[in-house]
C-alpha cells in the first residue's frame, strides 16, 4: 500500500498568489504650471482673503531740452494693481478598520512604499497645477493660426510653426518682457533655482509631435551642455525652451468640425503669480480610529486628507502669450 503523502490537496496554499508590495508605477503628468510664477506668501491674521499685487507705471522719457531758468512741469507717479482672492482646496479618504487589518499595504503609515499620503500628495499637486493652468489660459494675449479670430476656426491643418513662434517672440520683445532666469523649487514654493535666461513654453505631447520636426528646433539631447535642463524640457527654438506635460490645456472638440485644440503657454518673467497663507499652504490631516468620538462609536473609520490655501493670477498679460493650434 502506498504511503500517505500530504500535498497541497490536503493543505491549501496560505496565499494563492505571490503579492509584491512594491506597487506598480502610477501614470502622472508633470506638474509644471506653478514653477515659473512670482510667489506671494501672506501672513496669518492679515485680514480678508484678497491679495493685491502692485507695480508703478514707467515714466515717459523726458526728451524735451530744459529751458534755462524755467522749471518743467514734472511727472506724476501712477500705479497698476491686480488682485486675487485665495481659496481652499482639499480632499480626504476614509479607510475602515477591517481594510487596515486585512490589506498587506500599510495604507495609513508614512513608511510604506506607496501609502495614502503619497496618493494625496500627487492629487494636491495635480489640483493646484490645473488651477494655475486654467487661470493662465484665460490670458488675453492670444495667437491663432492664419487670420483666425476664434479657436472654433482651427482645423487639423493648423499646427504649430516657426512663423507663429517668431511672431510671439517679437510680440514679447516689443512688450519689453524679460526672460525667465529662475524657477520655483517643487518642495518649497519660496526657494528658487537659477536657470538659463529664456521664455518658457509649456506644450502638450500632441504639439511636441509636430514641434520636433520644425527647422531650427533643437532637441534637448542635442544640447552642447546638459547642465541647467528644465523639468520636462524637450528642446529649444530661438529664445524659447519647451517643457512638456500632458496637463497642458486641451480644448476638447473646440476647433472646426470638433477637432481638439491645444494651448501652448509662453511665459516671461513675472507674467503671473501665486499666493498662499503662511503655515497653511499645504496641510496633511489625519484622524485615526476613535478620534471621532460618538460619531464613530465603534472605532470603525479613520481618515487622511489634505487641504491647501492657494490662488493664481495673471500679473501682466503683455508678459505671456497663448498659442492655440491643432495637435497631431
Amino acid at each position: 500500500m502506498a504511503a500517505s503523502v500530504t500535498t497541497r490537496t490536503q493543505v491549501p496554499a496560505e496565499v494563492n498568489n505571490f503579492y509584491d508590495k512594491n506597487l506598480l508605477l502610477r501614470a502622472l503628468p508633470l506638474f509644471l504650471h506653478n514653477r515659473w510664477g512670482r510667489v506671494k506668501s501672506i501672513p496669518t491674521k492679515a485680514g480678508t482673503g484678497t491679495v493685491k499685487f502692485r507695480r508703478y507705471s514707467n515714466l515717459t522719457a523726458a526728451t524735451t531740452p530744459l529751458t534755462e531758468g524755467v522749471t518743467p512741469n514734472g511727472s506724476q507717479l501712477s500705479t497698476t494693481e491686480v488682485q486675487v482672492t485665495y481659496a481652499q482646496y482639499g480632499d480626504y479618504v476614509t479607510i475602515s478598520d477591517v481594510l487596515e487589518w486585512e490589506t498587506p499595504d500599510d495604507l495609513m503609515k508614512n513608511e510604506s512604499l506607496m501609502d495614502t499620503s503619497d496618493l494625496q500628495g500627487d492629487q494636491a499637486a495635480d489640483t493646484l497645477d490645473q488651477v494655475t493652468r486654467d487661470v493662465l489660459v484665460a490670458g488675453t494675449n492670444l495667437f491663432l493660426p492664419s487670420t483666425y479670430t476664434n479657436r472654433n476656426q482651427i482645423t487639423s491643418s493648423d499646427v504649430i510653426s516657426t512663423t507663429l513662434l517668431d511672431k510671439i517672440e517679437r510680440n514679447l520683445l516689443e512688450n519689453n518682457a524679460r526672460p525667465i532666469t529662475e524657477m520655483i523649487n517643487p518642495t518649497d514654493k519660496v526657494n528658487t533655482t537659477p536657470i538659463p535666461a529664456c521664455f518658457v513654453a509649456i506644450i502638450h505631447p500632441r504639439v511636441y509631435y509636430v514641434l520636433k520636426g520644425l527647422t531650427g528646433f533643437t532637441r534637448v539631447e542635442k544640447y552642447s551642455a546638459q547642465m541647467g535642463i528644465l523639468p520636462g524640457e524637450v528642446g529649444s527654438y530661438s529664445m524659447f525652451r519647451f517643457v512638456m506635460s500632458s496637463n497642458a490645456k486641451k480644448f476638447a472638440g473646440g476647433g472646426s468640425g470638433g477637432v481638439d485644440v491645444y494651448a501652448t503657454l509662453i511665459l516671461a518673467r513675472e507674467a503671473y503669480g501665486t499666493t498662499e497663507v503662511a503655515g497653511h499652504a499645504m496641510e496633511t490631516i489625519i484622524h485615526p480610529l476613535g478620534s471621532a468620538g460618538s460619531a464613530d462609536a465603534l472605532n470603525q473609520r479613520q481618515t487622511m486628507g489634505w487641504k491647501a490655501t492657494f490662488a493664481a493670477l495673471i500679473l501682466n498679460n503683455a508678459f505671456m502669450a497663448r498659442l492655440e493650434t491643432y495637435g497631431s
